[in-house]
C-alpha cells in the first residue's frame, strides 16, 4: 500500500514541517470525440452568434475581485485548425450545438461566450516548486476564459486555457503550448477519466500555426491552444500568495468563496469552524486523488503547490507518465533527478503541500485543529486507496466478509505488484472480477506471474471477494488479450505520424480504444439526462 507520510521538523515560517529532504542518491530513472477538422481561419467574431440555450454561464470568479487576477488579452494566432473537441463534455455544459466555426471563434479567437466574462483573467498565485518558494508565479500561458454549470450535477466548471498567449506572469516566455504538449494532455485526461480518476477534462485542442522553439523537443515545433474543463483553477498557491503578502483578510475572503462555491455542505458553519471544515474536506479530496493516481499507476511529475487545486481534482499535466510496473522510484520528469515526485513518494508530496495550506490557515484555525486534520491524511489515503483498488479489480467483499478481507486483499495485491514487477495494467485487467476471471487470467501474457508463489496470497485473498455489480465482465473490452495502456513509448509512437505526416489516425484509434475501456469500467461521461 502507499506509505503514510512521515513527519519532520520545519522552519518557523512553516510550522507544519519542512517535509522530507530529497534522497542523497539519484533515482534511476471518451465518448463523442471529434477531430481533426481543418476549418478556414474565422473572423474575430462569428458570423452571427449561435444561440446557446443549454449553456448556463457564471461570472462567479469575478466576485473575488481584482486582487486575484489580471484582465488579459488572448494571442492573435495566424491560423486555427480544430484537432479535437470533446463532444461528450460539450453536452454536459451545453455547448455541443456549436458549429466548428463558432467553436474556433470561442476557443481559438476567444470571442466571449454569452453571459461570460467580457475579457479573460490570468489568475495570480505563488507556490513551492520542488519545495523552493517562488513568488513570481501566476498564469503565464493561460487564463480563465469562462465558467458554466454541469447540466448533470449543477457543479461549477471552469473553462481554462493553456497556450493562449502571454500574460503579466509569463516571466519572459512566449505564452504558447506545443501541439505535442496539447496531444499529451488530451491523452492523459482521457486515460485518467477512463480509469476512474477525478481529473480535469481536455475540452478543445486547436492547432494555431506558429513555429515554436523548445529545448526539450525537436524544434521548431508546432503550436496549439488547449481549453480544459476543471472544477477549479484556485490552488494552494493562491492561498500562499496572500500569506506571503501578509493579507489575512484576503485569505479569509478566499476561504468563504471556496466554501460557498465548492463545499456548500459546510457553508452554514460558524466562520472559524468553516475554515477548519474546509481544510479537512479538501484534505480528504486530495487524499482520494492521490490514492486514485497510485491505483492507476500514474505519475503526475510536478506536484508543486500551484498544481494542487481546491477541488482536489487532478489537473495541469506536463511530464506525466504511467508506470509500466510497480516501481516506487519511477519518475516522470527528466529534471526530477532526486525522485522527489516519484511514483512511491506522491502521497508524501501531497501531504507536504497540504501542510503548506495549513500554514496559510493559521490565522483562522487553531494550530491543534490543523495538526489533527493533517494526522487524518494517512487514514484517509488508505481508505481511498482500498476503495480505488476494489474499483479497479471490480470486486466487493463476499457475504459475511468485512474490512479485514479488504485490507488483506489490498495489501497482498500491492505487495505482489511491487515484488513481481508484473505489468501493472495487465494485472488489473486480468483479474477484473476476481476469481471469476481466473480462466482468462491463466491465458494472459502475464500468466506465469500468477503461477508463482508470490501470487498465492492474492489468490487466497480473492476467495473472500465476489464480482461487483458493475464489474461488466461481459463487455467486449474484457475479451481482449491485453488492456489499453498509455506508456511513454506508446505516446511517442502516437505523436510521430502527426509530426512527420500530419496523420492523426493513430490518435483517433487510441482515443476510441480509451472510450471502449471507459464504457467497460462505467466511467464514460454520461449525458446530462442519463
Amino acid at each position: 500500500m502507499p506509505r503514510r507520510p512521515r513527519n519532520s521538523q520545519g522552519r518557523a515560517d512553516q510550522p507544519f514541517g519542512e517535509g522530507i529532504a530529497p534522497p542523497r542518491r539519484r533515482v534511476q530513472p471518451f465518448v463523442g470525440l471529434t477531430f481533426p477538422r481543418a476549418c478556414p481561419t474565422p473572423p474575430a467574431t462569428p458570423d452571427g452568434a449561435e444561440p446557446l440555450p443549454a449553456f448556463k454561464p457564471s461570472r462567479r470568479h469575478a466576485d473575488l475581485g481584482p486582487d486575484f487576477y489580471d484582465v488579459v488579452a488572448p494571442a492573435d494566432f495566424p491560423s486555427a485548425i480544430l484537432r479535437y473537441r470533446n463532444q461528450a463534455w460539450a453536452r454536459r455544459v451545453g455547448l455541443d450545438d456549436l458549429s466548428d466555426e463558432a467553436w474556433i471563434a470561442h476557443f481559438a479567437r476567444f470571442t466571449p461566450l454569452p453571459g461570460s466574462f467580457e475579457r479573460p483573467m490570468a489568475l495570480r498565485y505563488h507556490g513551492h516548486q520542488f519545495r523552493s518558494y517562488n513568488a513570481d508565479l501566476g498564469d503565464g500561458r493561460g487564463f480563465l476564459f469562462a465558467q458554466g454549470h454541469d447540466r448533470r450535477d449543477g457543479r461549477l466548471l471552469d473553462l481554462g486555457t493553456k497556450g493562449s498567449g502571454t500574460t503579466p506572469w509569463s516571466r519572459g516566455a512566449d505564452g504558447r503550448l506545443t501541439l505535442k504538449g496539447g496531444v499529451r494532455e488530451v491523452l492523459a485526461t482521457a486515460m485518467l477519466e477512463a480509469l476512474g480518476v477525478e481529473t480535469s477534462k481536455s475540452f478543445s485542442l486547436i492547432e494555431t500555426g506558429e513555429a515554436l522553439e523548445r529545448g526539450d523537443e525537436p524544434s521548431p515545433t508546432r503550436s496549439a491552444v488547449l481549453v480544459r474543463l476543471s472544477h477549479s483553477h484556485l490552488r494552494i498557491g493562491t492561498f500562499q500568495r496572500f500569506q506571503f503578502l501578509e493579507q489575512p483578510e484576503a485569505i479569509a475572503r478566499l476561504v468563504d468563496y471556496v466554501v460557498e462555491t465548492y463545499y456548500p455542505g459546510i457553508q452554514e458553519a460558524e466562520p472559524a469552524e468553516r475554515a477548519a471544515l474546509f481544510f479537512e474536506a479538501m484534505l480528504a479530496r486530495v487524499a482520494r486523488m492521490g490514492a486514485q493516481w497510485m491505483a492507476a499507476g500514474f505519475v503526475h511529475g510536478v506536484l508543486n503547490t500551484d498544481n494542487i487545486n481546491v477541488a482536489g481534482e487532478s489537473f495541469d499535466y506536463g511530464p506525466w507518465r504511467f508506470a509500466p510496473t510497480h516501481d516506487p522510484a519511477f519518475t516522470a520528469a527528466y529534471f526530477d533527478e532526486w525522485g522527489l515526485y516519484s511514483f512511491g513518494r506522491q502521497p508524501e508530496a501531497l501531504f507536504w503541500n497540504l501542510s503548506r495550506l495549513a500554514d496559510c490557515l493559521l490565522g483562522l484555525v487553531p494550530k491543534e485543529r490543523l495538526e489533527a486534520g493533517l494526522k487524518g491524511f494517512g487514514p484517509a489515503l488508505q481508505d481511498a486507496f482500498a476503495e480505488a483498488i476494489l474499483f479497479r479489480l471490480g470486486v466487493t467483499p463476499a457475504q459475511g466478509e468485512g474490512e479485514g478481507a479488504v485490507h488483506r486483499l489490498v495489501g497482498a495485491f500491492w505487495a505482489f505488484l511491487e515484488t513481481s514487477r508484473a505489468p501493472f495494467e495487465q494485472v488489473f485487467f486480468d483479474w477484473r472480477g476476481g476469481l471469476a476471471s481466473e480462466p482468462r487470467a491463466a491465458r494472459s501474457p502475464a500468466g506465469e506471474h500468477y503461477a508463482s508463489d508470490a501470487f498465492r496470497p492474492v489468490h487466497t485473498a480473492l476467495q473472500a471477494m465476489r464480482p461487483a455489480v458493475k464489474a461488466n465482465l461481459d463487455h467486449p473490452y474484457f475479451a481482449r488479450e491485453k488492456p489499453c495502456t498509455m506508456l511513454i513509448d506508446e505516446v511517442e509512437a502516437l505523436w510521430a505520424p502527426i509530426a512527420e505526416a500530419d496523420d492523426w489516425s493513430g490518435l483517433q484509434a487510441k482515443l476510441a480504444e480509451i472510450e471502449a475501456m471507459a464504457e467497460a469500467y462505467g466511467t464514460q461521461a454520461l449525458p446530462p439526462d442519463a
